[in-house]
């Protein structure tokens, strides 16, 4: 069966089907002499980081707005330039890490306020990405708060002018990354292959593998190694093991906290992960130049789990285990029995199992997060859109328990196997490690601290 690609209501099905179903169950710049303001009190003063925790929120808003949040790989490249572009217009102001696409920043660039110009570069990014007029105006709107705020002058204007400069050099940067690309994708045919799971008839986003990432150096980076062969003992376990407590009617095998947490974590990854790094923000102080950095990385390094998530994926193949566990007869596997009426507890998103890039994502974030806030343990408490309502908040004590439990919802739910969420983990870990070691490293000589 040959499909021409396209995401078609992938998320909307996803993210409204999951509802159904779990629902059934800082500082600124170096201000102008002619303004009068010490360096210690600019108009943000010493919450100038918050630009950035706000342009997060808003711009989730933004892609919604725009486009329902129909395709989460693409929103997680949006976020991506976003942040990098505020991570560069703050870093043009006073060169505190390396930019990540502004070579050659504009001369009045030392004297601007570096708050509005990481304003001005994250509405020009998604003003580019998403030109409808419902995402317009409340872009417009998001950047009237800051300026209304910052007033005017010299300082100001040039942050803006250094804003824009930031954004475009982005926008260049990522303008012929692959992600514009199609791919036909045939459906396999063979045991052990993937097939389209319903209620889908396409397989998203083939091509994605494609794209080029953020921080890694190809999509193949860190490939994952290829599935157990279905006459394995661990595909067996493994078998077994999502079809006992993965399904609608798991009865007692899945407990209520594990479906509880099935249906928290079934919120697309790049909205949970930036909801959890907005709440510690609350908790652990940075600067403007530290905040930023902190969702730069954790947006290149989720956006870069999706890239070499779909790239082993569509390397591999591999089928899902609604589609294993309808066809165990064919398997060749005498330890694996078929169930035809096997329905998992929530809807399997339409691409490959091997590996999870939920799992991935999730370990990524959690990885770059720890380093960014000075370590794992680091208590938190977040709600999600998915969760059922009778347990809409969950608590953590560190990013990595959040991480694994993540991985681990996909198996409750019977989404994935065991053996691609621990893959999908170690994906991520190696993701997350690379990132914090490479991408917007320290300039040369730069304080420890600013502001």
């Amino acid at each position: 069966m040959n499909t021409q690609i396209s995401l078609q209501p992938l998320a909307r099905a996803l993210f409204a089907l999951g509802l159904a179903t779990a629902g059934s169950l800082g500082q600124a710049g170096e201000p102008n002499e002619a303004t009068h303001r010490p360096l210690s009190a600019t108009w943000c003063a010493d919450r100038c980081d918050a630009v950035i925790t706000d342009w997060s929120l808003a711009a989730f808003q933004v892609i919604k707005a725009a486009d329902g949040y129909q395709d989460p790989m693409a929103a997680s490249r949006s976020l991506a330039m976003m942040h990098v572009a505020m991570h560069d217009a703050a870093n043009a102001v006073r060169p505190r890490y390396r930019r990540y696409a502004l070579a050659a920043p504009p001369s009045s660039g030392s004297k601007a306020d570096a708050a509005v110009a990481a304003a001005t570069a994250a509405h020009d990014v998604l003003a580019a990405l998403y030109p409808r007029p419902q995402a317009t105006a409340l872009l417009k709107a998001e950047l009237a708060k800051t300026l209304l705020e910052a007033g005017v002058g010299p300082a100001i204007e040039a942050g803006t002018h250094l804003g824009k400069a930031a954004a475009a050099a982005v926008l260049a940067k990522r303008a012929n990354d692959g992600s514009a690309g199609k791919e036909t994708y045939v459906e396999g045919t063979e045991p052990g292959r993937y097939r389209f799971t319903p209620p889908f008839n396409f397989a998203a986003a083939p091509h994605w593998r494609q794209v080029t990432p953020f921080a890694l150096t190809s999509a193949s980076q860190f490939r994952t190694a290829p599935p157990p062969a279905l006459t394995n003992a661990q595909y067996r376990r493994d078998f077994d093991e999502v079809k006992r407590v993965g399904g609608k009617a798991a009865g007692d095998a899945r407990s209520v906290d594990e479906m509880h947490y099935a249906a928290f974590w079934y919120e697309f990854s790049d909205i949970g992960w930036n909801r959890i790094a907005r709440a510690v923000s609350g908790r652990v102080k940075q600067n403007l130049w530290e905040r930023a950095r902190t969702f730069a990385l954790l947006n290149m390094a989720m956006a870069d789990a999706y890239i070499a998530g779909w790239d082993s994926k569509y390397h591999h193949n591999a089928w899902r285990p609604v589609t294993a566990i309808h066809l165990a007869a064919q398997d060749g596997n005498p330890h694996t029995a078929p169930d035809v009426s096997f329905a998992t507890l929530l809807p399997t998103p339409p691409v490959p199992d091997m590996p999870s890039t939920h799992a991935a994502l999730g370990m990524a974030a959690a990885t770059v997060l720890a380093q960014s806030f000075g370590g794992d343990h680091v208590p938190f408490s977040f709600a999600s859109r998915t969760a059922i309502p009778t347990n809409p908040v969950r608590s953590f004590r560190s990013f990595s328990e959040a991480a694994r439990e993540n991985a681990d919802s996909r198996v409750k739910a019977g989404l994935h196997f065991r053996f691609a969420t621990d893959a999908g983990l170690e994906m991520g870990r190696r993701i997350g490690q690379h990132v914090i070691r490479n991408a917007l490293p320290r300039q040369h000589g730069a304080a420890a601290q600013d502001g």
